[in-house]
């Protein structure tokens, strides 16, 4: 299947939302495009579109410290149908773009790179032995199996 990868300017037009779950980071916020013509020999604003973005992981992050309503974006990503029903039973659908890349538009303003650490998982051992990541709770290494057999049990015997 072939993904239908778009590139898109325009302004964040409300507020990031921010979610965390065990695991996993989603960042959201919609795209406002607004065209410019000039109409009579002044610029005038035409019918604004509005373009939902979602960001996974890292990526998330970034945006959430990093975007802010009204900054300039540049958005390249996956597009996306998000559908869904309503209370009705109503079929309802939009248009998302899933952010594979973005940033603040330079063309319109300065912006100051600063680059995020890359964090090592948190690795615990479980009760088995197993290094496991703390976050995912995925197994990283398998514990080598136990060289130490349980002995056998002696039946005692009582003597009458």
């Amino acid at each position: 299947m072939q993904d239908a990868l778009i590139t898109l300017t325009g302004n964040v037009g409300t507020d990031v939302e921010f979610t965390r779950g065990e695991g996993w980071q989603l960042a959201r916020f919609r795209l406002a495009c607004t065209p410019r013509r000039i109409r009579q020999g002044e610029w005038v604003d035409m019918e604004t579109t509005w373009i939902g973005v979602t960001a996974w992981g890292r990526t998330a992050e970034n945006i959430k410290t990093s975007l802010d309503k009204g900054d300039p974006v540049v958005v390249h990503g996956k597009l996306r149908t998000s559908a869904w029903h309503d209370q009705a039973g109503i079929r309802h659908e939009r248009l998302v773009v899933e952010a594979t890349a973005l940033g603040h538009d330079l063309t319109r303003g300065r912006s100051e790179f600063i680059r995020t650490e890359r964090r090592a998982p948190q690795v615990v051992t479980d009760e088995d032995g197993n290094l496991v990541n703390a976050v995912t709770g995925e197994i990283l290494e398998q514990a080598p199996p136990s060289e130490v057999e349980e002995a056998p049990r002696e039946e005692q015997l009582t003597h009458s």
